[in-house]
């Protein structure tokens, strides 16, 4: 049905593979293939056996084209991403994240002082603060997600039954949880909109985290949302336990 030349893109997986290896983008079921290469640059779209469309159309869309779906939260551009390619960034985009996260928690720390001396702002005991920052930054998240693979585990425990099945639901959590790197932006270009403006990429990366769990497992809309709020409560915790230990976070 779909002819074209798709011939010289480097983000195109294999053209064959085993049963299951990959997903359709619109019906979720498996697929053994996403494209037929014909020979002589000629590449034919495979169609999908269950609901009769592309497997997966964005295979020949450009990045950016699939990055502003995905920004606009669409479940086929997920699937794209989490089945259909070998993107193997979640472990970076994690830290990266933490360390945005971890320079505006103490960048406030900072503006909180009295003390706004220069040579106060560069001693070595402020280079500590940023680590402390980046350690409770990452206690939070860790708990936020155990919240999520808890109340997962408990309410759909066949949904997670293998080490491989808790590993994608892993990388879909990190990878959806790109939005955090707008928290930089959102600290340089300082306003007085600016508290809002984290609100909103509080609310964007949680409403990123419910889509991924929604297509990694395949659920309605409900029970993705019910882990995210458990996840909240217990990394709410973990803040309320260090703020009783005198910490400032």
């Amino acid at each position: 049905r779909r002819c074209g030349a798709l011939k010289g893109r480097s983000v195109l997986p294999r053209a064959m593979a085993v049963l299951g290896a990959y997903r359709c983008i619109e019906c979720n079921r498996e697929a053994a293939e996403l494209y037929r290469d014909y020979q002589r640059g000629v590449l034919r779209i495979s169609i999908c056996k269950s609901c009769q469309k592309p497997v997966d159309k964005y295979i020949e869309y450009d990045p950016v084209i699939i990055f502003i779906n995905a920004i606009l939260c669409k479940a086929q551009a997920y699937r794209h991403i989490l089945f259909n390619t070998k993107i193997n960034i979640h472990g970076k985009l994690c830290i990266f994240c933490l360390l945005c996260e971890a320079y505006l928690r103490w960048l406030q720390l900072q503006d909180s002082s009295q003390n706004i001396e220069p040579d106060d702002l560069i001693r070595y005991a402020k280079e500590w603060d940023f680590y402390r920052m980046f350690a409770i930054a990452s206690l939070e998240q860790t708990s936020f997600l155990v919240g999520i693979f808890i109340t997962l585990w408990w309410m759909r425990p066949e949904m997670l039954k293998t080490k491989s099945d808790f590993i994608l639901l892993l990388k879909a959590l990190l990878l959806s949880s790109y939005g955090k790197l707008l928290l930089i932006p959102a600290v340089i270009w300082e306003h007085d909109y600016t508290p809002l403006c984290l609100a909103f990429i509080k609310v964007f990366v949680l409403i990123s985290n419910s889509q991924a769990i929604r297509v990694t497992l395949n659920l309605n809309r409900m029970l993705p949302w019910l882990a995210i709020f458990f996840g909240l409560i217990l990394e709410n915790g973990v803040v309320c336990l260090f703020q009783k230990m005198g910490w400032d976070v």
